[in-house]
């Protein structure tokens, strides 16, 4: 349980420093080129969630992360049976999913700052709490594919 919720502190502790320093050092909607034609840091506001879905719906986003939270904290501190690997993509989430809660809460929008574009594509643009949810998600798939596995292995042999 504690390793989840220090990963949870850690990532979020990171989300928002980076967050508040391109905040106090850049104004909305300034562009710095790191690579040219393929990175940029972008200070955008983000009142949606990942690719602008649910634009402008806030609230109900607050709403959808403390519930989130609640029920993933709740799960944590009640399992038993939780892997190590699983307090990895718990804590992932966790951190994630806060960072960018304090940010509709404090902004009203979440900040977004990575900026790529990729053979012409460009990204929507993200920040690290969007890459901590991700990743999590990515684990989690991961591991419901390979637990699929060992269960169909298990029964066959």
């Amino acid at each position: 349980m504690k390793k989840s919720f220090t990963i949870a502190v850690i990532s979020l502790f990171l989300d928002q420093l980076i967050k508040t320093f391109l905040t106090n050092f850049m104004y909305i909607g300034e562009s710095i080129v790191v690579i040219k034609n393929f990175f940029n840091i972008s200070l955008v506001l983000n009142k949606g969630a990942a690719f602008s879905i649910l634009m402008s719906r806030v609230t109900l986003l607050i709403i959808i992360s403390i519930v989130a939270l609640s029920f993933l904290g709740y799960y944590i501190i009640k399992s038993k049976n939780i892997k190590n690997y699983e307090y990895v993509i718990y804590g992932f989430l966790m951190g994630g999913t806060a960072g960018n809660l304090i940010d509709r809460v404090i902004r009203g929008a979440v900040v977004d700052y990575l900026d790529f574009n990729i053979f012409g594509y460009a990204f929507p643009i993200f920040n690290f709490a969007d890459i901590c949810i991700v990743v999590s998600m990515v684990l989690f798939i991961i591991n419901m594919i390979r637990d699929g596995r060992n269960e169909v292995s298990s029964r066959h042999g």
